[in-house]
């Protein structure tokens, strides 16, 4: 194809968590994808030094960036960055603008948005203290404790999903995780149900594909242990929770309704916040068959053991066609015009 595409990645040194080494994995099989269509890749790890970054691609001239970057400076709250840079360079890259990415960075903002647009998403509270806050904590109720701005299961465990009985020590209960963290947290109702991740994929044809739609089950978790898909689940191979949490495209027709209703809802998050090129949606459904967004992921794992390779081989599409069709996305777009619109910001709250 004689396209030149520059592989662009976070720097992970060997030091670094496992949840950021995965990156290297990920760029290693983009790089072979394009190269083997006849692509000329370069792979170019990226930090804070944006003026270095700025003047590197200047000099290589790519046709396309294939943005990998979801890290910065430490912090997942950065990854816009990439975005906004590329952008300001009229480079084409892939996946989401940088007005989507900040848009789903952050949780909190992500479900101001999701209420806004009449799309369902459970309860959250932060510590603020003020009266008005929005929702009320009367009796025992189970809530889970999340970073913010940090994905990939981030500081997921176990000990996250507590049981609160006043809205007292449930802020207390969030400064504590933030304190111990290091990461800004807030809690969220915790939904003891089932656990679905809806990927999607822009055709050739510029539209959204909704590939199948996965379960993560976990059929073999003991009663008393909170079904979560937390940081061991996705990075310890050899924790309980990673070999317990098998990802499942098969269903009885008895969910066909189900599965329709997470499609459509998976499309409203691609139109209504922007998204491009492929994307990944969250979902959680409770006792009582309803459904819930979890998480918007603009640029989802792409390592060949991930969600997201796991969805197109079960769709028939090779994850050769796939990096294609999200380069070609890319390129497409190219455009600031035809680039997604910035949606407009909830009005400012705190929740």
């Amino acid at each position: 194809m004689n396209r030149h595409v520059v592989v662009l990645h976070h720097d992970a040194g060997v030091n670094a968590a496992i949840s950021d080494q995965d990156v290297l994995i990920q760029a290693a099989a983009v790089r072979d994808a394009l190269e083997s269509q006849g692509d000329r890749v370069t792979v170019v790890p990226c930090d804070l030094n944006l003026t270095a970054l700025r003047n590197q691609l200047t000099d290589l001239q790519p046709d396309a960036v294939f943005n990998l970057v979801e890290s910065l400076g430490g912090t997942d709250r950065m990854m816009s960055a990439i975005p906004l840079l590329l952008e300001s360079m009229n480079i084409p890259f892939t996946g989401a603008s940088s007005a989507a990415m900040m848009l789903t960075a952050g949780k909190i903002t992500t479900k101001q948005l999701l209420r806004k647009f009449g799309l369902p998403t459970v309860d959250w509270w932060t510590t603020d203290r003020r009266p008005r806050h929005r929702y009320p904590v009367d009796g025992p109720m189970t809530v889970i404790l999340k970073p913010i701005w940090e994905h990939a299961s981030l500081g997921m465990d176990d000990a996250a999903v507590i049981t609160v009985d006043s809205l007292e020590h449930l802020q207390n209960c969030i400064q504590d995780r933030s304190r111990n963290s290091r990461f800004p947290c807030f809690a969220e109702r915790f939904v003891d149900g089932r656990e679905f991740n809806l990927s999607m994929l822009t055709t050739t044809d510029g539209v959204p594909e909704v590939l199948p739609p996965a379960e993560i089950r976990f059929d073999a978790f003991p009663c008393d242990k909170p079904r979560i898909v937390g940081y061991a689940a996705k990075w310890h191979e050899d924790s309980f929770e990673f070999q317990q949490t098998p990802r499942s495209f098969d269903f009885p027709s008895t969910d066909d309704q189900l599965l329709h209703s997470l499609k459509t809802l998976a499309l409203r998050c691609w139109e209504h916040f922007g998204l491009a090129g492929y994307a990944r949606v969250d979902f959680r459904v409770d006792v009582d068959g309803r459904i819930w967004i979890l998480e918007i992921n603009t640029n989802p794992c792409l390592s060949p053991d991930a969600g997201f390779a796991a969805a197109l081989t079960a769709a028939g599409i090779s994850f050769r066609q796939a990096v294609d069709q999200i380069v070609e996305a890319a390129l497409n777009t190219a455009d600031a015009s035809c680039r997604p619109k910035t949606v407009p910001m909830a009005e400012t709250r705190h929740e």
